[in-house]
């Protein structure tokens, strides 16, 4: 008579309950990148307003706006996650028109991020997906 393994299931280990508890702070991995970037460029603006305003050949007040949009929407997404929806809405909602105007003025014609002789600002590899996550917010906001 031979003998034949027999199969004993290992006990499961729950699992269920810590992936949904770690889901439900994924948005904090997009939501810090997203606002880092921009409350630090919107502060850099400030730092030199007058000088982002030649650079870019936008008038003063422009360029305020684009610093503007570029902090406060900043503390408005992550604000926005302990407030309401439409807070985090809200604050990507100002980087869209930042975004699209430097994807377009700037960087337009180039994909790759990486400076060159034609392009020292670079492509618009970081503008786009910055573009994009902001989108993300804006249409997703708080829910996950």
């Amino acid at each position: 008579m031979s003998e034949t393994a027999i199969y004993t299931p290992r006990p499961r280990i729950e699992t269920r309950g810590l992936k949904e508890s770690l889901a439900s702070y994924a948005h904090w991995t997009l939501r810090i990148a997203l606002a880092s970037v921009f409350i630090y460029h919107g502060l850099g603006k400030f730092a030199s307003l007058e000088g982002f305003s030649q650079m870019m050949g936008l008038s003063y007040s422009v360029a305020l706006l684009v610093a503007l949009a570029e902090f406060v929407g900043g503390i408005l997404v992550l604000a926005g996650a302990f407030t309401r929806d439409w807070v985090t809405r809200l604050g990507a909602g100002f980087f869209i028109p930042v975004m699209a105007g430097a994807i377009f003025l700037v960087h337009w014609g180039r994909w790759n991020f990486v400076a060159s002789e034609s392009f020292p600002m670079g492509g618009a590899e970081f503008q786009v997906t910055l573009l994009l996550i902001s989108l993300y917010f804006v249409l997703k906001g708080n829910r996950a």
